[in-house]
């Protein structure tokens, strides 16, 4: 549907197209002027120096006339543009469409904020309250079993020393309650502490491990090269005399130590005698 012009738009179109008319017209007679001076040079010169000068400045005037057209043309263009009168809505046809909402831009991150009415609102109390949180008490690491527990420890009698370490127990017994002077064959007295020992051994279910220990002083001879064989040959016989007493054969092991864990002082014969020993020891962890 077209609008009908208001009369101010009309009047500046005339105004614009009167000036278009008349430039066109100037424009033409000039073309017309220039091909004249050519078909007709002037008199007394030569025809190359006239023809150079009249087309020189007839083609500045020219190109002036010809931007003065454009900008006719472009003053009319934007004449009937801001005359021109948006269409009326009908009535009773309301406008679906928002123009300014559509080109709003947002700034950045105004999404993300919290309208004043709701910030501003005080925080609603639970109708039940929270019950305060309960405080797990620290679990106490289980105590581990004493292997002595229960243990007629004190019928093995004065020959056997009980040694209580901080994850182990130990049973210590001289050498020379066990051995002979450089053997390795059980005396009968030994014999007699080891069998009161095996008694409390078989009611305990952990692992057991004899240790032969001597002093700093060098056994040599063909049965036994150095104290390292001696040791372990006297740390065997005990291993064997248990397992005779019915303690099982996975329960046990031999070691010999040599002269490596000293007890007393080798430079003199009490620290000597301090160093020759047996010792069985209860592993922490029981039999499986």
């Amino acid at each position: 549907m077209t609008l009908p012009a208001s009369p101010s738009s009309l009047a500046d179109n005339r105004h614009w197209l009167a000036h278009q008319r008349s430039l066109e017209l100037e424009l033409t007679k000039a073309r017309e002027r220039q091909s004249n001076l050519k078909r007709s040079p002037a008199d007394g010169l030569d025809a190359d120096a006239a023809d150079a000068d009249s087309e020189g400045w007839m083609l500045t005037y020219l190109d002036l006339m010809t931007l003065l057209l454009v900008m006719v043309l472009a003053m009319l263009a934007k004449t009937m543009v801001s005359h021109a009168e948006p269409a009326e809505t009908p009535a009773g046809f309301p406008l679906a469409i928002d123009i300014a909402s559509l080109t709003r831009v947002d700034p950045p991150g105004s999404l993300l904020l919290v309208p004043p009415s709701v910030a501003e609102q005080e925080p609603v109390e639970p109708l039940i309250a929270e019950a305060p949180p309960v405080e797990k008490a620290p679990v106490a690491p289980e105590p581990e079993p004493d292997p002595l527990a229960g243990l007629p420890v004190d019928q093995l009698g004065s020959d056997v020393e009980v040694i209580r370490n901080e994850r182990s127990v130990s049973f210590r017994i001289d050498s020379s309650i066990l051995f002979p002077s450089g053997q390795t064959e059980l005396d009968p007295k030994g014999m007699q502490v080891l069998q009161r020992l095996a008694q409390v051994l078989t009611t305990v279910p952990h692992k057991i491990v004899v240790a032969g220990h001597t002093d700093i002083r060098t056994i040599r001879n063909a049965r036994y090269p150095s104290n390292w064989e001696l040791s372990g040959a006297r740390a065997g016989s005990v291993v064997r005399f248990l397992q005779q007493q019915g303690i099982a054969g996975e329960r046990l092991s031999a070691v010999g130590l040599a002269d490596t864990q000293p007890l007393g002082d080798n430079g003199t014969a009490e620290g000597r005698a301090k160093n020759r020993r047996v010792e069985l020891t209860l592993e922490q962890h029981k039999q499986l």
